[in-house]
């Protein structure tokens, strides 16, 4: 694994890696996800992602491949504002459990080794998604921390890792961070609703911050990258003004070892479906 990446990602709270992936692995993913776009299941209902607070069917999505999508590509009565293959937010969160391309790159040595050069203890993945932003419908991502929803204790037991298998431009929509915002805590949590009554069955338990447009810095990547997230960094990225697709795939490994992972986060590991470990050193 190539030197420094630590020292890098404790200063910043991010890291890119260029050429993580080969080109025909880059292929790969971006085949399935293309697949996965043109062949969503008569049955699933057209669940929008940016509605998942009061969504079972997010709530109920952590083990599954599940499919939400862009708010711009439905209309009212849920039928399609644009082609089908083009509609879609992401799918999720379980893409490293039950989709062979995503499961060998998830699994792979390269992984694991970017997290052995991190500290990790015994990472294990919580969730993975494909992300779509394509040209039209692809809508901003608000400045946020991913430690928001996927809760450790301490949050610096978080990692996420984001793979773009288009080039990231300015344009279509790469991501930006604050540098350094690590370093401040958790500022809001996305967690399940203690008031069972309520139709929101996730909500915030704090306002969500507002952060100056200024302080954020465009990370634009080629396609095959790989780019290292902090839990606590705050970062976003910008609708798609392009006429090109901007896919991903991501995913977020939990250190079991270093951290406790919060019981009212949104997504909660079952006997059915634990989170999968990439390796353990307490286990050696």
């Amino acid at each position: 694994m190539r030197g420094g990446i630590k020292e890098q990602f404790d200063r910043d709270g991010y890291v890119v890696l260029d050429d993580f992936l080969t080109p025909a692995e880059t292929e790969a993913l971006r085949a399935a996800g293309d697949s996965l776009a043109r062949n969503v299941p008569q049955e699933e209902r057209r669940s929008v992602f940016a509605d998942q607070g009061r969504d079972e069917y997010f709530l109920n999505s952590g083990d599954k491949v599940a499919y939400f999508y862009e708010k711009g590509a439905l209309a009212e009565d849920g039928t399609l504002l644009v082609e089908p293959h083009l509609a879609l937010n992401k799918v999720g969160h379980a893409l490293h459990e039950k989709v062979e391309p995503f499961r060998d790159v998830t699994n792979s040595e390269r992984v694991k080794d970017v997290c052995r050069a991190l500290g990790l203890d015994t990472p294990a993945v919580a969730q993975s998604m494909y992300i779509y932003k394509n040209p039209g419908v692809g809508g901003e991502v608000t400045p946020h921390q991913d430690a928001s929803y996927l809760y450790m204790d301490p949050p610096d037991a978080l990692l996420g890792l984001w793979i773009p298998l288009d080039d990231a431009t300015l344009e279509n929509g790469c991501l930006w961070f604050i540098p350094g915002s690590h370093k401040g805590g958790v500022h809001t949590r996305f967690i399940r609703n203690p008031n069972e009554d309520s139709k929101d069955l996730l909500i915030y338990d704090r306002p969500q911050p507002t952060y100056q447009r200024n302080n954020f810095v465009p990370v634009p990547v080629p396609k095959g990258s790989l780019v290292l997230i902090h839990g606590l960094v705050v970062h976003q990225s910008d609708r798609n003004k392009s006429d090109k697709s901007r896919h991903a795939y991501t995913f977020h490994v939990v250190d079991l070892v270093r951290g406790s992972y919060a019981e009212d986060n949104w997504l909660q590991p079952t006997d059915d479906a634990p989170f999968s470990v990439l390796y353990s050193k307490s286990w050696v």
